[in-house]
């Protein structure tokens, strides 16, 4: 039995592996394992005390080199999510005008995903386009919770199986027809 938190070599690799892309399969695969039961053999990698530790020991050593914390990616979903684009966009005299960038605070800055001109023959246009704010709501609401899990787990008693009961074909048509007698 190995000592925990000593890896062999292969569950080295997986690790440093699964830190690229976070692909449980593809790691185990990179890191030597058989295609065939990669599959199974990442998902049972991932259950290992001693390399979920590493990993965790990885993402921990990756997140101070490169600074990202929750909470800044928090902070920065936030901004794209309630950042009012009318702050960096206005109408005037029927036409849209954009701030001058360096006007615009670092927040503003964040929703701009794309800014362009395009000249047409009826003339110049600027194209505007914001980061993606329902995909920056959908990941802070799953982050805090707020959406309730859409997975329905039905077992039988004791958490077993469901017993399955024979039924005639007319108790089938009543349940179907919503009879109840």
């Amino acid at each position: 039995m190995k000592a925990r938190g000593i890896l062999t070599p292969k569950q080295k690799a997986f690790v440093e592996e699964y830190l690229v892309d976070l692909n449980a399969t593809q790691s185990a695969i990179r890191a030597g394992y058989s295609p065939r039961t990669a599959y199974r053999t990442g998902a049972d990698n991932l259950k290992k005390p001693q390399i979920s530790e590493a990993i965790q020991a990885g993402k921990d050593k990756r997140s101070a080199k490169t600074e990202i914390t929750a909470e800044k990616v928090v902070r920065e979903l936030d901004r794209i999510a309630f950042t009012d684009p009318s702050e960096i966009v206005s109408v005037v005299d029927g036409r849209v005008k954009i701030k001058d960038t360096s006007e615009l605070t670092a927040a503003q800055r964040m929703i701009v995903s794309e800014l362009g001109e395009v000249t047409t023959a009826s003339g110049t246009n600027i194209r505007l386009k914001t980061q993606d704010r329902i995909r920056a709501l959908e990941l802070l609401g799953k982050h805090l919770g707020v959406f309730p899990s859409s997975k329905l787990e039905v077992s039988g008693p004791g958490g077993g199986p469901i017993p399955l009961v024979a039924m005639s074909d007319a108790e089938l048509e009543r349940i179907a027809s919503g009879v109840d007698s």
